[in-house]
């Protein structure tokens, strides 16, 4: 089993790139109204939603079971990008890198593509292969966009 790797994956979406790249730039906060069978709680940890640079606490369900995760997020408007840097939680007590990035591509005037680009490296080799949490983030995306179209129109 591989010590590192990267996982690259498209996710059609029936919402805008701009309503999908805005939600999940700054609008985290509404996470778990939109998807909370997945998501419960987004808080800011430092900084603000709408920054370069902030940290949040994420708390979800995965698996049947409760977690957390607190990362960092970049932004990069020009491209409608959303990177998020694993710093603490349950992700990272099996992975030294997890860095997932959120790219919403227009396809056409109401439908998008994210491609997710997930960059990770094991703490051991006896951790898993983190591919569970690359089905879980395409979840979350492909979830997301029941509500974006709801809001859409």
């Amino acid at each position: 089993m591989a010590m590192s790797g990267t996982y690259v994956t498209d996710v059609p979406l029936k919402g805008s790139a701009e309503k999908h790249y805005k939600r999940w730039r700054s609008e985290n906060h509404l996470a778990p109204d939109a998807i909370g069978h997945l998501i419960q709680g987004v808080t800011v940890h430092e900084g603000d939603w709408d920054s370069h640079g902030t940290i949040k606490i994420w708390n979800y369900t995965r698996d049947g079971k409760e977690e957390v995760l607190k990362e960092r997020i970049e932004i990069d408007d020009e491209n409608m990008a959303v990177t998020i840097n694993g710093l603490d939680g349950h992700v990272m007590e099996l992975l030294k890198v997890y860095v997932t990035t959120f790219h919403f591509i227009p396809e056409s005037e109401d439908g998008c593509v994210c491609k997710i680009t997930m960059i990770w490296e094991k703490r051991t080799e006896d951790s898993p292969e983190p591919i569970e949490f690359m089905k879980f983030v395409e979840k979350m995306i492909a979830d997301m966009d029941d509500h974006i179209l709801q809001n859409q129109e």
